[in-house]
């Protein structure tokens, strides 16, 4: 079976991108959570990971560090469908994850995720506002292009949703304000999803909510 190592489910946005593509494509793992900036972090971290940084994925020899590289492993594991099936879709899918995977520093900086609760009170800089404005022209592109689809990014669910998928609790904690009917819809889309409200529920938990 997988093995998934992931950090704490109110802070841990990395974790939660392979950890709901795992959810969607019913594919079966074990998980493991490790508190984040504390001794035991560290202490058991090194048996998983030389980068010293969650999430891994194990099976049998294999431990795969980065999400980016775990989605990709999965999508093999699923024969593919983890990415839209249409070459153009596709091509335009990764391209929006990898922008996420490596950009929107300010946004990340100020406005660090939070699975749970409210805090309406954190200013952006104009780089982090660039950013909000940023995703949501992503967002509004792909719902124009795909929305007949279905609901998701690209219509059916794929490794972009998850990619995105912090984002959407970053919005709602901090409060985002001005989001476009499209952002909210695709919030929506996700605040109402199975598996991100289990994962928002196991957060909660953890902070004794």
């Amino acid at each position: 079976m997988l093995t998934l190592v992931i950090g704490n489910k109110e802070l841990s946005s990395w974790s939660l991108r392979p950890w709901l593509v795992l959810k969607h494509f019913d594919i079966e793992f074990h998980e493991v959570k490790l508190p984040l900036d504390t001794p035991e972090f560290f202490a058991q971290i090194v048996r998983y990971s030389g980068a010293m940084r969650v999430p891994v994925l194990l099976e049998g020899d294999a431990h795969i560090w980065d999400s980016l590289a775990i989605v990709e492993y999965l999508n093999e594991k699923v024969g593919g469908r983890a990415w839209p099936g249409d070459p153009v879709l596709r091509a335009h899918a990764r391209s929006v994850s990898a922008e996420m995977h490596s950009g929107f520093m300010a946004l990340r900086q100020t406005w660090p995720m939070h699975a749970t609760g409210s805090n309406p009170h954190v200013p952006l800089s104009p780089e982090g506002r660039a950013d909000v404005a940023r995703v949501q022209a992503i967002w509004a592109d792909c719902r124009k292009k795909y929305r007949a689809l279905g609901p998701w990014l690209f219509g059916e669910f794929s490794i972009a949703d998850a990619m995105y998928a912090p984002v959407v609790l970053r919005f709602r904690h901090y409060g985002a304000k001005d989001l476009s009917a499209d952002s909210q819809a695709y919030m929506q889309q996700w605040l109402q999803d199975t598996h991100m409200r289990e994962w928002i529920a196991e957060a909660a938990k953890e902070a004794g909510q």
